[in-house]
């Protein structure tokens, strides 16, 4: 199956962006981030992402498409922000490290000529987890606030319960490989309903920011993604879902009519709030 390529003008859009790589502190150590930011660009959004890889590998590389997609054509300030993988640093580093990338990133845009007051986070896989349970954390510790969170066949359900039938759905991924990756990352069974690592098990999803998910037909994840998004719903969230037809969890990321409503989506959410006219007042001619 092929999926759509670009467009010589979106390659060209893509190549136009200034990357910079930085280190920043992390929950236990330091962490990289990717700045990405279209060229002679005014003040921008600011686009939290953060990469796939089942809690265990993965890095900025894996990132790199979407993250210059959406800052191309949203346009925004996009941040790929790194964070610890287990078994080497297990359950709660992986979600405390975002949320110092969100804490960093909302004390520094400024410097980046990007506004954080229009700040939004997106991720794939394991990223998509990290980038809803860091809505989670912000809005309980009252410290960073999301206008928009995107997630990508996201893995949200270390229960397990919620997987679809791999073998029914043509499915790239499987249980077995999920289940190696939960046990690595959520080593002791209680964290594994703990809502900043399983988001379903959360009975506090109001407040949060509006969503977009997007799933992929042929992943065993797509039942626990479309769920967690009638949750959101349910919770007074606004929602908007997607299943891509006959695509594999791997291509999500980097599949063009993916990203194209990931980009107009954030777009939307994260344009300049323009102040509404005051009403002009009648003089009092009596």
């Amino acid at each position: 199956m092929q999926t759509q390529r670009p467009s010589l003008a979106a390659i060209s859009r893509l190549a136009a962006l200034h990357v910079e790589e930085r280190t920043i502190d992390g929950y236990a150590g330091a962490i990289p981030v990717r700045l990405y930011r279209p060229r002679d660009a005014g003040a921008l959004p600011v686009v939290l992402y953060f990469h796939g890889g089942g809690f265990t590998s993965g890095s900025l590389d894996d990132a790199d498409t979407p993250a210059r997609f959406i800052a191309a054509h949203c346009p925004a300030l996009v941040v790929s922000a790194g964070y610890s993988l287990a078994p080497a640093a297990p359950f709660p580093a992986a979600p405390e490290d975002s949320h110092a990338a969100a804490v960093w990133i909302a004390a520094h845009a400024h410097d980046f000529g990007a506004d954080p007051a229009r700040l939004a986070v997106a991720g794939d896989d394991a990223g998509g987890n990290l980038a809803t349970c860091l809505t989670l954390i912000a809005r309980d510790r009252h410290s960073v606030e999301f206008a928009a969170q995107v997630l990508l066949g996201p893995m949200l359900d270390p229960s397990m319960t919620r997987l679809g039938d791999a073998a029914r759905l043509h499915s790239d991924i499987t249980a077995q490989a999920c289940a190696v990756c939960y046990r690595q990352y959520l080593p002791r069974a209680d964290q594994r309903v703990h809502p900043y690592a399983a988001p379903l098990e959360s009975l506090r999803l109001h407040g949060l920011p509006p969503a977009l998910i997007a799933t992929a037909q042929c992943d065993v994840l797509h039942v626990e993604a479309e769920k967690y998004a009638a949750a959101l719903i349910a919770a007074g969230v606004p929602t908007q879902v997607t299943r891509h037809a006959d695509l594999t969890h791997a291509q999500l990321p980097t599949h063009t009519p993916a990203l194209a409503e990931a980009a107009e989506f954030l777009g939307r959410r994260l344009a300049p709030r323009t102040r509404r006219p005051r009403a002009l007042r009648t003089p009092n001619l009596g």
